[in-house]
C-alpha cells in the first residue's frame, strides 16, 4: 500500500524543507528537511517521481506534470552547488544536517562525526590509490582536507589505545608529505602515502567497531544486574502523568520483571532466566544458556525423546571476516538504482557463510515462546506471545547489516535437527524465478511454516527489502492457526559509513481458527530527528476492538507486556559472543547453523546447504577458493535450467508441494526418507 500526502517544498541552498502549508514554512515550523548534496537521486520519467535517497531515509516524491521538467533540473543545480560547498568546507556538513536543527543529540553528532572522518580518509585513499595507478606522474603537492584528523578527545585517547593509535598514523603521515627530505618520486610517495592511509583507515573503523560492541556489552551487563532480593525493578520512574505513554528509550527498561509460565502453575513467579521467557512441558527438554567455554548442549535423542546424550556445538567459526574494503560497490551498484538487486552478481566477500535457507531457521531461535503459547489458557495471552515470536525473528539482524548471505540454487535444502530446543526444521529452494524459499518447522507444541520470495532494490545509498509471503504457526493444543505478514527492511549507508539495518511497518497477525481476538504490532520507522530506533508497538484487541493488552520494546532487544513502571518482560534477546564483531555478527545459533561434524555427513541429503563448497570455503577465510567455486556453481545452476527449457520439463520441488492457494507446504517425507536412510540411493542433481 502506498499513501499520497501533500506537502509544500522549499528548495534552499541544496536544503530541500517541506510543510503541511506554505505560512507554515514562512513561520519556521519544518516538518522536515533533506540535504540534496548528502542524497543520491533517482528521477523517474514515466511516473513523473523522483526518489531522494539519504542515509536515514527514501522519499519518494511525486511532482506535478507541468512542474516536473523544472523540479528535476532546480534540484540537480541545487545538488551541484551543495556538493561543492561540502568539498570546500566539509565541517560544514554537519550544519545543514536535517536532524541538527530539530533536536541536537551529542551522540548522534559525534557518530556522525565519527563516519565523516572515515569517509572523508576513505574518498582520499581512493583518489591517491588512482594516482599510484598511473604510469607517469609529475611532482604533486598533497593538499589534505583538515576533517581528516580525528577530534582530540583526552577520555577517548585513554578509554581506547586503538585511537591514540589513529592520532599517532595521521601525525605521522602529515609528517612525511612535509619533510622536504622525502623522496622526490612521485610513485614512491603516492605508495607510501596509500598505505599509510590504509591504516589509519583501519584502525579508525576497528575503533568505531569496537567502540559499538563495548557499548552493547555494557548495556547488556547492566541489564544482568540483580538486586539483592532478586527483584527487578525498572531503573528509570515515571510520573504518574506519563505511566500510559511509551518511554522515548525502550533500554530504560532492561530490568522490567520477568515471569515464567510453566505447564503445572500458572501463577507469576520471578525468574531467574536472563535470556528470555521459557514453558518447560514435560517432554520438551530445553536448555537456554551456553558458555564459550563448554560450547552450547546438543541432545542426540530426537525430538521430543527423553535421552540425555549430550555432545557440544562449536562455539566459533574456522576464521574470522575477511575485508571487503577492495570491493568498490558503487562501480557494482551505478546502474541499478531502483532495480531488483537479485540478478545483480556479486563478490563472495560481501556474503556471510550462511545461506538464505539457514536464515529461515534463525527466525526460530526464540521457539521457546511457542511452547509458552501452547501451555497458555488465555487465549489473549496466547496471541502476546506468538506475536512475540513473531517480533524475535528479527534480533538476529541487528549485527548483519554489513553481509548477505548466499543465495540457495534450485533444489537446494536444509535441515537443523534440535531436540534440545524441541524441534525439526527443513527448508527446500523450490523455484528459482522468481526465487522462492519454503519451510517447514514441526514440533510437540507448535507447527511453523512459510514460503518466502524477496523483491530487493537499491536506491542509491539504502537497499529495500521487500518479504512476500505469509507466515504460519498453528499451535495443537487449543487448534490454533495464526498467519502473520512481514514487514519492509531496509539497509542504509550501503557504500559509506556505518551501515545499519531497519524494519519498518504494520504486522497483523490472526487466528483464523477463532475470531475472538486480533493483534497489531507496529515496527516503528526511525527518524533522523529522534534517538530512538528499532522501536516496536502492539496491541491485542477482541472482536469489538477493545484493547485487551499492550506491548512495547526493540526487536533486537527485547518486548514488555503492559505500561511503564510496572511493565513485564516477556522475551529478551540472547546475549551476543564476544568477538561477534569480528565474525561476522553471528549469533550464539548462528554459529551453529553450518556445522557439519563426521556422524552428521552420511544422514544429510547430498543437497545439504552444508555441503556448498564456496559457502564453505568463506567460513575457512578461503576467499579465492569461494569466489571460484561460487561462479562453478553458478554455472552449473544455468546448465541444469538450459536442460529443462530445451527439454520443456518443469522442476519439482521434492520436499514440498504447491497447494490450491499457490502457497508452499511440507509433503511430510524428509524425515521419513531421511530414518532409512534412502538419501544416498536417490537421484538427486548435482547442484555442486
Amino acid at each position: 500500500r502506498s499513501l499520497v500526502i501533500q506537502r509544500y517544498f522549499l528548495l534552499e541552498k541544496g536544503i530541500l524543507k517541506y510543510s503541511k502549508r506554505g505560512a507554515e514554512l514562512k513561520k519556521g515550523k519544518l516538518h522536515g528537511c533533506i540535504d540534496v548534496g548528502l542524497s543520491v537521486m533517482s528521477i523517474k520519467k514515466k511516473t513523473k517521481a523522483i526518489d531522494l535517497d539519504t542515509n536515514d531515509n527514501i522519499y519518494h516524491l511525486k511532482v506535478t506534470l507541468s512542474l516536473f521538467d523544472d523540479w528535476v533540473s532546480k534540484l540537480r543545480h541545487h545538488r551541484v552547488f551543495r556538493q561543492n560547498e561540502i568539498a570546500m568546507y566539509p565541517h560544514e556538513r554537519l550544519l545543514f544536517h536535517p536532524s541538527s536543527h530539530l533536536s541536537p543529540n551529542p551522540n548522534d553528532s559525534m557518530r556522525q562525526e565519527c563516519e565523516s572522518y572515515l569517509l572523508e580518509l576513505n574518498l582520499l585513499l581512493k583518489s591517491m590509490e588512482v594516482l599510484h595507478r598511473t604510469y607517469s606522474a609529475p611532482a604533486i603537492s598533497l593538499m589534505v582536507p583538515g576533517c581528516v584528523s580525528p577530534p582530540a578527545s583526552p577520555h577517548l585517547h585513554t578509554s581506547h589505545p586503538n585511537l591514540s593509535t589513529a592520532e599517532a598514523n595521521i601525525q605521522e603521515a602529515f609528517a612525511f608529505l612535509d619533510s622536504p627530505d622525502s623522496p622526490t618520486d612521485a610513485n614512491r610517495l603516492q605508495e607510501d602515502f596509500c598505505r599509510l592511509a590504509n591504516n589509519i583507515h583501519s584502525t579508525l573503523r576497528s575503533a568505531y567497531s569496537s567502540l559499538s560492541a563495548e557499548r552493547d556489552r555494557v548495556r547488556h551487563t547492566i541489564d544482568l544486574k540483580d538486586l539483592p532480593d532478586g527483584s527487578r525493578p525498572l531503573v528509570h520512574q515515571v510520573s504518574n502523568e506519563s505511566r500510559a505513554s511509551i518511554p522515548e528509550s525502550m533500554s530504560e527498561f532492561f530490568d522490567a520483571q520477568e515471569y515464567q509460565l510453566t505447564s503445572s502453575s500458572s501463577e507469576n513467579e520471578a525468574s531467574d532466566d536472563d535470556s528470555y521467557i521459557s514453558d518447560v512441558s514435560d517432554s520438551v527438554s530445553i536448555d537456554n544458556g551456553y558458555s564459550n567455554e563448554r560450547g552450547s548442549e546438543r541432545h542426540d535423542s530426537g525430538s521430543g525423546g527423553s535421552s540425555v546424550q549430550v555432545a557440544r556445538r562449536r562455539t566459533t567459526l574456522p576464521s574470522p571476516q575477511p575485508s571487503s574494503s577492495s570491493v568498490s560497490l558503487w562501480n557494482i551498484l551505478k546502474n541499478n538504482i531502483g532495480k531488483d538487486l537479485s540478478k545483480v552478481a556479486m563478490p563472495v566477500q560481501l556474503n556471510e557463510p550462511l545461506n538464505t535457507l539457514q536464515r529461515l531457521c534463525e527466525e526460530v531461535e526464540y521457539s521457546e515462546l511457542l511452547d509458552t503459547a501452547n501451555h497458555t489458557q488465555d487465549p489473549y495471552q496466547r496471541m502476546v506471545y506468538v506475536a512475540t515470536f513473531a517480533v524475535s525473528a528479527y534480533a538476529s539482524s541487528y549485527h548483519r547489516a554489513g553481509s548477505k548471505p548466499f543465495n540457495p540454487v534450485l533444489g537446494e535444502t536444509y535441515e537443523c535437527d534440535r531436540p534440545d530446543k524441541g524441534f525439526r526444521f527443513i527448508a527446500e529452494q523450490v523455484s528459482h524465478h522468481p526465487p522462492v524459499s519454503a519451510c517447514h518447522c514441526d514440533s510437540n507444541n507448535f507447527t511453523f511454516w512459510q514460503d518466502v520470495q524477496w523483491k530487493n532494490k537499491f536506491w542509491g545509498k539504502s537497499m529495500e527489502i521487500v518479504r512476500i509471503g505469509t507466515t504460519h504457526v498453528t499451535l495443537p493444543a487449543f487448534g490454533d492457526h495464526y498467519e502473520w505478514n512481514k514487514v519492509t527492511s531496509c539497509i542504509h549507508n550501503i557504500l559509506s559509513g556505518q551501515r545499519w539495518i531497519e524494519h519498518y511497518g504494520e504486522m497483523s497477525i490472526k487466528n483464523t481458527s477463532s475470531d475472538a481476538c486480533q493483534c497489531k504490532v507496529t515496527f516503528v520507522k526511525a527518524r533522523s530527528w529522534s534517538s530512538t530506533v528499532n522501536e516496536i508497538e502492539g496491541m491485542v484487541t477482541d472482536t469489538g476492538g477493545r484493547v485487551i493488552h499492550t506491548f512495547f520494546g526493540k526487536w533486537h532487544e527485547g518486548v514488555y507486556q503492559g505500561v511503564p513502571p510496572s511493565a513485564i518482560c516477556i522475551w529478551r534477546a540472547n546475549p551476543m559472543p564476544v568477538d561477534q564483531d569480528q565474525y561476522y555478527g553471528f549469533t550464539q545459533f548462528a554459529v551453529e547453523l553450518n556445522e557439519l561434524d563426521a556422524a552428521l555427513k552420511p544422514l544429510l541429503p547430498p543437497t545439504d546447504t552444508r555441503f556448498r563448497l564456496d559457502q564453505r570455503c568463506l567460513e575457512e577465510g578461503n576467499i579465492e577458493g569461494a569466489e571460484e567455486q561460487k561462479r562453478r556453481i553458478e554455472e552449473l545452476q544455468r546448465g541444469r535450467r538450459k536442460v529443462l527449457e530445451e527439454n520443456n520439463v518443469t522442476h519439482k520441488p521434492r520436499f514440498f508441494k504447491k497447494s490450491k492457494d499457490d502457497t508452499w507446504l511440507s509433503a511430510n517425507i524428509y524425515w521419513e526418507q531421511r530414518k532409512n536412510p534412502r538419501f544416498s540411493r536417490e537421484d538427486f542433481p548435482v547442484l555442486w
